[in-house]
């Protein structure tokens, strides 16, 4: 171990200790001061000996070895051999047995080769940005010896059986290091070095940052805050869903620890005492413009970490016996999830760019001349070690239960038919989890709480870390539903976003929908959620009217691939349809029909209510109004509205939600291509809400029942007043 200076005290070293409150102090005779450390731990009292090896200077002369010479930089040095030659001499003074002198030099052996393997790793990240011509080949470098001893020693993974549920996992917070994850599988056998080297070129499945487009990827990072967050869901589900002791391990960057998400993910670990979770934090003090927040501020991170419940092990992050103690530390699980706060170097080995500003995501200007400062190239391959034991996940209990169902004409709100139909369908599937952010009695997932517990979660006031935890549910095959206010998933939209990039299947549920909330206001309503939700890549974004309705959607939900939507009615309305009645997703439904009909008003949720209130309405005036449920605003059901538009001219969409992006624009996207057109009228919020009843609110924004039969006989109107000819 290399203290820094200030730590360095009349020949007394401190090394965090596996408590992570107190250090362990090791008190080094000043006689070998020129020698590394190996710590042995001798008593509980805290105090050890440090046993002796060599410091990492080549030897002034020939040393006999048995050992392979490897190359450092143009000079030679005997693999393993080196240091337990150096020691020999005390030996024989009596002042160390061999056998600690053998002990030693099979330690140093080690040690070395986790050197060459982290220069192995240095010199694949230069040559993959280099051949790419862009990309992050310092933030690679500066966490290089975290990743070997990780690799070499500690990680349990079985690259050809990614899917192996005893696995540990890895994850790059700080995914634009990727030459450094790639460079890593490449030294594991993963991949070739031909395929090393098509690194962000188009087709290639190393792209720029890592997805789970490469089956060892669990979740695509990039967008920094990420990572660590759905590193606590996948280590949520180790513990209290599949039961078994995979690790996960989650590189963090200095610059994100600024994110508001990673202390969501720090505050939710250290309640939940997640001690199968290892942060490693690569404190390599620069940023992409400068220095971080924190700079080299150790201390900084390390109280911060501690004060969320979490045991902070601070280490020279190039030293590898340092890391190596930590991890080993880390492993000693006490209930506490384990930050590691490893000081490195950005751009480590290479002077022209070794912690020097200004060399963020580019490639090396001269890589050959790095590459040979760095010792040359190498082809060391490590096997990880693959997971022992045949743990099997954990299966929950399964019954079969009667559907959630209710009769025609039930006021029943859809959040509650949400509820129910949840619980009740997670008793005859044991892989559905459900999820909420402190608000269960308003999306009603309380009930599913009270029917299995074992697999509800609460995340708390914590949008971000709610989806980032479902995400990682996701990834070890569970079927997770995330609820809260549609107006709160706002929060969490990149999440939901990269949730996409991480081919994720997760469930989100949006309650609290628009301004027929009433009087809470308008912070509490979702006016944007369909917009957002509709521009996810493959989403799917579904919107029932009734109780009924919405028992089936959430059963189609489940089996549903990628980031599905539901959004539901704070209001009690009538259950329109029988409960055996079908809705697939991509469908709709015409409630009402004929062969005169004038006008077709698409609506869907609490709107279809006042648009069947418009149509009897306009019937009491002998105008046929066709009435389409749009219960899947994406996918749409373009034939039902094309067929619509044929057989009346006209279309009236109606929403309660602002006008961009919504069910309107999702009408007219349908009619974009077309040559024929019809008229189409789309009635939307456009003004900002206040307080209010829901029917006050309503009708404040243009979308009650009266509204849309006005709008209708306008539009007729002035369908049937002749065009006036212009004068000559």
């Amino acid at each position: 171990m290399r203290p820094n200076c200030a730590r360095r005290q009349a020949g007394v070293h401190r090394l965090a200790s596996p408590d992570g409150d107190a250090p362990a102090v090791f008190r080094l005779d000043e006689r070998y001061r020129d020698l590394s450390l190996v710590y042995r731990r001798s008593a509980p009292g805290g105090e050890g000996v440090a046993a002796l090896a060599s410091s990492q200077r080549p030897a002034r002369r020939p040393v006999p070895s048995r050992g392979r010479l490897v190359t450092h930089g143009g000079r030679r040095a005997a693999c393993g051999q080196l240091k337990a030659a150096s020691l020999w001499p005390l030996a024989a003074r009596g002042r160390v047995t061999s056998r600690e002198v053998k002990e030693a030099a099979a330690v140093n052996g080690e040690f070395q080769r986790w050197r060459e393997l982290g220069q192995q790793l240095r010199v694949d990240s230069i040559r993959a940005a280099a051949a790419a011509g862009s990309g992050h080949p310092t933030s690679s470098m500066s966490a290089a010896d975290l990743m070997a001893v990780l690799l070499a020693k500690y990680l349990r993974y079985d690259f050809d059986q990614p899917t192996e549920p005893l696995n540990d996992h890895l994850i790059f917070s700080k995914g634009h290091a990727s030459p450094l994850l790639y460079a890593l599988y490449k030294a594991a056998g993963a991949i070739s070095d031909t395929e090393l080297l098509s690194f962000r070129k188009l087709g290639s499945r190393l792209e720029g940052h890592p997805t789970p487009g490469i089956p060892w990827v669990d979740v695509a990072t990039g967008s920094l805050g990420q990572g660590l967050p759905c590193g606590v869901g996948l280590a949520l589900a180790g513990k209290r869903l599949d039961r078994v002791p995979y690790r996960v391990w989650v590189l963090c960057g200095d610059s994100e620890m600024a994110e508001g998400s990673i202390w969501e993910a720090f505050d939710h670990a250290g309640h939940e005492q997640l001690d199968n979770l290892i942060a490693i934090i690569d404190v390599n003090r620069l940023g992409q413009r400068g220095e971080t927040m924190l700079g080299w501020d150790t201390d900084t991170y390390v109280r911060r970490a501690q004060a969320f419940g979490w045991r902070a092990i601070e280490i020279d992050g190039h030293d590898v016996g340092e890391i190596d103690r930590a991890y080993e530390q880390a492993l000693a699980g006490d209930g506490r999830p384990v930050a590691i706060i490893a000081r490195t170097v950005k751009g480590k080995g290479v002077s022209a760019v070794e912690n020097r500003n200004g060399f963020h995501g580019k490639p090396l200007a001269d890589p050959k001349a790095a590459i040979r400062e760095l010792g040359g190239l190498r082809e060391l391959t490590v096997r990880a070690s693959v997971p022992a034991g045949d743990a099997q996940p954990h299966r929950f209990e399964t019954h079969q239960a009667p559907a959630a169902s209710w009769k025609v004409g039930d006021q029943v709100a859809t959040r509650r038919g949400f509820g129910e139909a949840l619980a009740t369908l997670a008793a005859s599937n044991d892989r559905i989890v459900a999820l909420d952010g402190e608000v269960g009695n308003s999306t009603y997932t309380e009930l599913f709480a009270d029917a299995h517990p074992e697999r509800y979660f609460e995340m708390y006031i914590a949008e971000q870390q709610l989806v980032a935890t479902a995400v990682g549910f996701q990834v070890r095959g569970w079927v997770p539903f995330a609820a809260t206010f549609a107006a709160f998933l706002s929060r969490a939209y990149d999440f939901i976003r990269m949730a996409a990039v991480s081919r994720a299947d997760i469930r989100l549920v949006g309650s609290h929908c628009g301004v027929s909330i009433g009087e809470d206001g308008p912070s509490q309503m979702g006016l944007e959620d369909i917009a957002a939700l509709r521009a996810v890549h493959g989403s799917t974004v579904l919107y029932p009217c009734c109780a009924n309705q919405t028992a089936k959607l959430v059963q189609a939900m489940a089996a549903q691939p990628g980031i599905s939507y539901l959004r539901t009615t704070r209001a009690a309305t009538p259950v329109l349809y029988a409960a055996d009645e079908e809705f697939e997703i991509g469908g709709s439904r015409v409630v009402r029909s004929s062969d005169r009909d004038q006008v077709t008003l698409v609506a869907a949720g609490i709107t279809l209510h006042e648009a069947l209130a418009a149509a009897d309405e306009l019937a009491a005036e002998k105008v046929a109004a066709r009435v389409v449920d749009l219960y899947s605003v994406k996918p749409i059901d373009e034939r039902t509205l094309i067929e619509a538009a044929e057989a009346t001219g006209l279309i009236v969409t109606v929403e309660d939600h602002h006008a961009e992006g919504g069910i309107g624009n999702a009408v007219l996207e349908v009619f974009a291509d077309h040559t024929s057109r019809p008229r189409i009228v789309t009635l939307a919020v456009r003004v900002m809400p206040t307080s209010g009843t829901p029917a006050e609110l309503l009708a404040q924004a243009g979308i009650d029942g009266a509204h849309i039969a006005q709008t209708v006989r306008e539009r007729l109107a002035a369908a049937h007043t002749p065009t006036p000819r212009p004068n000559r």
